[in-house]
C-alpha cells in the first residue's frame, strides 16, 4: 500500500539532514560572517573569493553602468507600483471568489517542485540562470560605483535556492543613495533585460518554423465513451468544420470553427440526439478527414444541449501561435494576449508541449530538425523569459530584504529630505525605515490576504 504521507515524510528527513549540516558547520567553527559559511536566515550561504576579479574587470566600465543603472532604478520604481497594484487587485477580488477558487500558498511560491505550474526541469534551469545573472548584475554595478563586495556563492536552504552577491555592508551604508540604489536595481533590471532577451528568441522561433496544420478550433480531451470517442477524435486533432442537423425539423446549424466561440455557439445550439459531421485534422492520419455522427449524447450539465464529448483549448493553433509570436497583437486586444502568454502554464501548455505539440508542423529553416528536441528548446526560452519577468517583479516589491524594499527605503528617505531640508542623514535614514518597515507589513498582508479571505466568507 502506497504511503500517503511519504513526501511529507521525505521533506522532513531532508530538514532534518539540513538542520544537522548546519549544527555541525557551526560546531566545527566553519559558521560565521567571516567563515566560507553563513546563515541568511535559514539559508546557508556557501561563500567563494573567486570570480572576484571578473567582477572588478567588468565593473571598471564605470560610466555605462551607471547610465544602466540609473534605467534599472526608474525601471524598478514602475515595476514596484505594478506589482503592488496587483496584489491590492487581487486582494479586492478575493471577496468575490469562493474558497474553492482561491488560489492555494504552494501557487503563490515560485519554485518549481513547490508551484504547481512550474515545470521542474525547465523551472530549476530557468531559475539558475535568472538568480545568477541577477547575482552578478549587482557585482558589476557595486564595483563600478566603488562598493566592495566579499565573497559570491551559492545560497542553500535544503534544495539549492539561489546565488548571492555579498557586498560590504559597511560601504553600501556610507554610499550616497543614488549609488546603492545603482546596485540595488541592477538584479531587476538584469531580470527585465533578459525577459526581453528570451521573449524574442522565442518570438522569431516561432515566426519562422511553426505552422499550425490547419485553421480551426484545437483538441485538449476527449471524454470516454463519449461521441468524440466512438468516432476516434484525439487530443491533438483541429475540428475545422461542424454541421449539425436537428433531429425535430431538420434544421441545419454549418460552421467553420475558425474561433472557439463559433464552435461552442454551435454545440450550445444542438439538442440530444441531433446529428453531426465533422471534419477535422487528424495528427494521427497527418491528414483531414471527415466522420460522422448520427447521435449527439445528453449534455451532463445541461440535459437540453447536444454533447459532442471533446474539451477544446482556449485558443485555436492559430491565436496560440500568434500569442507566442506578440501578444499585443492578439486578436482579443493588447491586454487579454498579454495575460494568455502569461498564463499558458495554469492552462497545461508550457508553452507548447504533450498533445498541443500536435497542431504545428515545423517549417522554413528547421523543417528537419526533430519536433521533440524544437519543442524542448522553445520551451527553455518561454520559461527563460517567464521566470526571470516573476524574479524582476517579485524583486521589486517594497519588502525587506528584497531590493525593492532597499530602493523603498531610500525612495522614502529621498522624499522626506525634499519636504524637511533641514534633517539630518541620520534622521532621514530613520524614517526610510520606518518607511520599508510599515511597507513590508502591507506587502505581507496582501500575500496572505488573497489566501485567507476566501476561506473566511
Amino acid at each position: 500500500m502506497t504511503d500517503p504521507y511519504l513526501g511529507y515524510e521525505i521533506a522532513l528527513v531532508a530538514v532534518v539532514v539540513y538542520a544537522l549540516i548546519v549544527y555541525f558547520l557551526y560546531r566545527a567553527g566553519r559558521l560565521g560572517a567571516d567563515r566560507p559559511f553563513s546563515l541568511l536566515g535559514p539559508a546557508l550561504m556557501i561563500k567563494t573569493k573567486r570570480g572576484l576579479a571578473l567582477l572588478d574587470r567588468w565593473g571598471r566600465f564605470r560610466r555605462f553602468w551607471s547610465v544602466v543603472a540609473d534605467f534599472g532604478i526608474l525601471l524598478a520604481a514602475i515595476a514596484m507600483v505594478v506589482i503592488v497594484a496587483l496584489l491590492l487587485f487581487g486582494a479586492v477580488v478575493s471577496f468575490r471568489i469562493s474558497a474553492a477558487q482561491a488560489p492555494t500558498p504552494a501557487e503563490a511560491v515560485g519554485l518549481p517542485g513547490i508551484n504547481p505550474f512550474i515545470p521542474i526541469g525547465y523551472g530549476i534551469l530557468a531559475l539558475v540562470v535568472g538568480i545568477v545573472l541577477h547575482e552578478l548584475s549587482h557585482g558589476f554595478v557595486a564595483r563600478s560605483q566603488k562598493i566592495g563586495v566579499k565573497s559570491i556563492g551559492v545560497l542553500w536552504c535544503v534544495v539549492p535556492i539561489g546565488a548571492f552577491v555579498e557586498q560590504d555592508d559597511a560601504d553600501m551604508l556610507a554610499a550616497p543613495r543614488r549609488r546603492r540604489d545603482r546596485v540595488a536595481a541592477a538584479g531587476v533590471l538584469a531580470n527585465f533585460a533578459l525577459t526581453v532577451l528570451f521573449f524574442f528568441l522565442l518570438s522569431g522561433l516561432i515566426a519562422t518554423s511553426v505552422a499550425p496544420n490547419a485553421d480551426g478550433v484545437g483538441i485538449a480531451s476527449v471524454q470516454g465513451s463519449s461521441p468524440a470517442a466512438n468516432v476516434t477524435l484525439a487530443p491533438g486533432d483541429i475540428i475545422t468544420y461542424i454541421n449539425i442537423t436537428s433531429h425535430t425539423n431538420g434544421t441545419v446549424v454549418s460552421t467553420h470553427t475558425t474561433s472557439v466561440s463559433l464552435f461552442e455557439t454551435a454545440l450550445a445550439n444542438s439538442r440530444p440526439n441531433d446529428s453531426a459531421t465533422v471534419t477535422y485534422y487528424s495528427a494521427n492520419l497527418g491528414r483531414s478527414a471527415t466522420v460522422m455522427i448520427a447521435h449527439l449524447a445528453t449534455n451532463p450539465n445541461n440535459r437540453s444541449r447536444g454533447f459532442l464529448g471533446v474539451g477544446v483549448l482556449g485558443l485555436t493553433p492559430g491565436e496560440l501561435k500568434q500569442d507566442l509570436i506578440w501578444p499585443p497583437g492578439s486578436d482579443q486586444g493588447p491586454v487579454v494576449g498579454t495575460v494568455y502568454w502569461l498564463i499558458l502554464p495554469l492552462g497545461g501548455i508550457e508553452p507548447v508541449s504533450g498533445y498541443t505539440t500536435n497542431f504545428f508542423h515545423l517549417t522554413g529553416p528547421l523543417a528537419g530538425v526533430g519536433p521533440n528536441a524544437f519543442w524542448i528548446g522553445a520551451n527553455i526560452l518561454y520559461w527563460l523569459a517567464w521566470m526571470n519577468l516573476l524574479l524582476g517583479l517579485s524583486n521589486a516589491l517594497p519588502l525587506v530584504p528584497l531590493d525593492g524594499g532597499l530602493l523603498f527605503r531610500d525612495f522614502a528617505s529621498s522624499i522626506a529630505a525634499r519636504i524637511h531640508r533641514g534633517w539630518t542623514e541620520a534622521k532621514l535614514d530613520q524614517v526610510g525605515g520606518r518607511a520599508v518597515t510599515v511597507s513590508s507589513l502591507v506587502v505581507l498582508l496582501l500575500l496572505v490576504w488573497q489566501f485567507v479571505v476566501p476561506r473566511l466568507l
